[in-house]
């Protein structure tokens, strides 16, 4: 939607200014974000094995918010290994599955996702998918931002990729070489492609680096989601409202 279109016919909760909304895609709008977690600990707790001495596992709570959410794969390893005090070599592409540097330890995970994501249909928060729906009757643009290479796969198998104009997820990033959250550049991109200035947009995100690029982009809106109870955290890393569920938006 371009800026200067009628202002929503319903009450989504975001100011009248706010033309498009810019939402994250696991924990916002699918239930991912498990699975990934899983996919990390599996990864993580492989190479802390291998590595000897005392084994202290991957919190997929505390150790799950705090280094790898939203972040793109190569820097959630470097900040969890770096939190336990292990610098691994970089590495690239051609490092195999598991191997002792950055892109090894990546690239399990992204293979145990995979065969995650095939184990199981995707599922989607209901109220988020209303809300969504809401959103496009009353005429406003919509985008997924993720850090996932995955993101096209996942809208699919959930049934809600049409719901959204416009897609930028990491295979977006790297070719347009896009820093990763907390940095802005992937939201910015997703307003651009939707022809609104960023104080026209809305960022939807569960993540604390997500919350956070919504801040650094100067984005009209910032709406934190709050599924595991880290709605303080989310608040004062930039959000100017909290919710457990988008459904909750669409009462205010």
């Amino acid at each position: 939607m371009l800026p200067g279109t009628a202002a929503p016919h319903a009450k989504l909760g975001v100011p009248s200014v706010v033309r498009a909304l810019l939402f994250d895609l696991d924990g916002v709008l699918t239930q991912t974000a498990v699975v990934h977690a899983a996919a990390w600990k599996q990864a993580f707790d492989e190479h802390l094995r291998a590595r000897g001495g005392p084994f202290v596992p991957f919190d997929v709570a505390a150790d799950y918010e705090h280094h790898v959410d939203g972040k793109p794969r190569i820097e959630g390893a470097r900040a969890f290994l770096a939190a336990r005090g292990i610098v691994l070599p970089e590495g690239d592409h051609t490092d195999p599955p598991g191997a002792p540097t950055l892109h090894g330890v990546a690239r399990r995970k992204n293979d145990l996702l995979v065969e995650l994501l095939h184990a199981r249909p995707i599922a989607t928060y209901e109220g988020s998918v209303r809300y969504v729906r809401a959103a496009r009757a009353a005429g406003l643009g919509t985008a997924v931002v993720s850090s996932s290479e995955h993101c096209r796969e996942i809208l699919a198998s959930a049934g809600i990729e049409h719901l959204f104009d416009v897609r930028v997820d990491g295979i977006v990033a790297a070719a347009q070489h896009l820093a990763g959250k907390p940095a802005p550049d992937t939201f910015l991109e997703a307003a651009h492609a939707l022809a609104v200035e960023p104080s026209r947009a809305a960022v939807f995100e569960d993540a604390l680096a997500g919350v956070e690029a919504g801040r650094a982009g100067h984005f009209g809106f910032v709406v934190g989601v709050d599924r595991v109870g880290h709605a303080a955290a989310l608040r004062s890393h930039g959000a100017d409202v909290v919710v457990d569920d988008l459904s909750a938006l669409l009462d205010v």
